[in-house]
């Protein structure tokens, strides 16, 4: 003989469930926008970067007859500094930066993934005069 138990109240299995994939499914929609928008702030981050170092080796050579600077140190060891932080053989947001200051004048900066396609897209060059290349 079955007891009637009253008004049981609360959710089903089923309800859990559908609830339980409509949450998996935003999930997929919205992770791999989230990974996409990352790795293109990072892209932006290391453009910006190779700008600023740019700049400022651009600066020092104005204030110097035209004479580049020699190293990293030449721009932030200066009063005031042209640049507040060292970029050169760092890893920053994903990306490496690599400096190489020419002994005949000029410089060529770099900026590399760590890892491309998950930190970054692509290298991203700057050279003398300002000259970015992916």
């Amino acid at each position: 003989m079955k007891m009637k138990r009253g008004n049981q109240k609360g959710f089903t299995l089923v309800e859990i469930m559908i609830v339980v994939a409509i949450i998996a499914l935003l999930a997929a929609i919205a992770i791999p926008n989230l990974l996409r928008a990352k790795i293109s702030a990072n892209d932006a981050l290391a453009k910006g970067t190779l700008r600023t170092l740019s700049t400022s080796s651009e600066t020092f050579a104005t204030a110097n007859n035209g004479n580049y600077p020699a190293d990293e140190s030449s721009l932030t060891g200066a009063t005031p500094p042209y640049i507040n932080t060292g970029y050169c053989g760092r890893l920053l947001a994903g990306f490496n930066y690599g400096c190489n200051f020419n002994s005949g004048g000029g410089y060529t900066f770099t900026a590399t993934p760590a890892t491309v396609g998950t930190t970054g897209t692509t290298t991203f060059t700057m050279t003398t005069g300002g000259i970015l290349t992916p």
